[in-house]
C-alpha cells in the first residue's frame, strides 16, 4: 500500500475516510491503522478521544480539530493541504465517518476541487445493529437522530409508521421512551421492534418486542449507553379492517368508550388514528 503522505502539486493528496472502532478496540481494521499511521494529518471531532484510540495503536500523526463549529473556516485550509500533496484521514469519534457526524462539506468540497476520495470501511453502529436485529434487511432506511420537536419531528414519525422498509435510528438514551411512545401514538404501536445498545462493549444488549411494549419497558427507565433503535416495516403485521372492526365491537360490547377503543386499536393493533378513529365511532353515525 502506497505511503499516504506522498503527494506533489501535480499529484494531490488523498482524502481518507477512515472508520474506527464503536466501544471494542479489537475492531480497528489493520489497513486502518496503516493509512492513520502515514497520513500527514488525522481530523476528528473530539481530539482527545481521537488521541487516546491512535496512542493505543501507537500512531503518531499530528491530530486536529474539525466539527460542525468550525467546519466552514477548516475546510479550505484542508483543501489546500490536499491539492499541495498532503493525505488527510477524516475520523468519526466512533464508527463510519459522516453518518451523524461532521464532513460531508469537507468530502463535497473535496470532489469539487476533484481531488481522490478513499473510504476505509470498517465499524458501523447502524449496521451492526441491523444484522444483529433480527428485522429485514432486503430494504432498509436510516434518519439519524431526529428532531425533538415540532413539525418536522411529527412529518418524519409519520413516514416511519408508513415506511415499507425496516427503520433504524440513533436516539438518546433519555428519549428512547417518548420516541417510541410517539410511534405508538402514529399507529405503530404492533409493530416489530429492537433497541440495540452498548454495540460491542461488554454490556451490549439487543431488546425486543412490538414498540408498545417496549415503550411500556423504557416509560419505567432509561436505557444506558448509546442506543440504535429499529422498527420493522409496515407490512409485516397488516391487520385488515375486518379485524379492527371486529376487535372494536368486542370492546364496544363491553363498555370501552369511543376514546378507549380508538386508543387500544392504535397501541395494540398498530391501526393509524384516522382509521382507528373512524371504526371506533362507527357505532355513532
Amino acid at each position: 500500500m502506497r505511503a499516504a503522505k506522498a503527494g506533489t502539486e501535480d499529484t494531490p493528496g488523498t482524502l481518507f475516510l477512515v472508520s474506527t472502532p464503536i466501544g471494542n478496540l479489537g475492531d480497528m481494521s489493520h489497513r486502518a491503522v496503516e493509512v492513520l499511521s502515514s497520513a500527514a494529518l488525522v481530523i476528528a471531532e473530539d481530539t482527545r478521544h481521537s488521541r487516546r484510540l491512535l496512542d493505543h495503536y501507537g500512531i503518531r500523526t499530528p491530530v486536529s480539530s474539525y466539527h460542525e463549529h468550525n467546519e466552514a473556516k477548516e475546510t479550505p485550509r484542508l483543501i489546500s493541504r490536499l491539492r499541495a500533496g498532503d493525505s488527510i484521514a477524516l475520523v468519526s469519534d466512533a464508527g463510519t465517518p459522516l453518518i451523524s457526524d461532521p464532513g460531508s462539506r469537507l468530502v463535497a468540497a473535496a470532489l469539487e476541487a476533484n481531488l481522490p476520495i478513499v473510504p476505509i470501511p470498517g465499524p458501523s453502529a447502524v449496521m451492526a445493529a441491523l444484522v444483529g436485529s433480527g428485522l429485514p434487511l432486503d430494504r432498509f432506511t436510516f434518519f439519524g437522530f431526529l428532531p425533538r420537536k415540532g413539525r418536522e419531528r411529527a412529518e418524519i414519525i409519520a413516514e416511519i409508521v408508513d415506511s415499507s422498509a425496516t427503520v433504524a435510528l440513533f436516539e438518546a438514551a433519555n428519549r428512547v421512551a417518548a420516541t417510541l411512545e410517539a410511534l405508538v401514538e402514529a399507529g405503530a404501536g404492533a409493530r416489530h421492534a429492537v433497541v440495540a445498545r452498548e454495540l460491542t462493549k461488554q454490556f451490549e444488549e439487543f431488546r425486543r418486542g412490538t414498540v408498545g411494549e417496549l415503550a411500556s419497558v423504557y416509560s419505567k427507565g432509561d436505557p444506558k449507553g448509546e442506543v440504535v433503535l429499529m422498527i420493522g416495516r409496515a407490512d409485516e403485521r397488516e391487520v385488515s379492517k375486518s379485524d379492527l372492526e371486529s376487535e372494536a365491537a368486542k370492546l364496544r360490547a363491553s363498555g370501552k368508550s369511543p376514546r378507549e377503543v380508538m386508543d387500544h386499536l392504535v397501541s395494540t393493533l398498530g391501526a393509524s388514528r384516522n382509521a382507528a378513529y373512524r371504526i371506533a365511532h362507527h357505532s355513532e353515525t
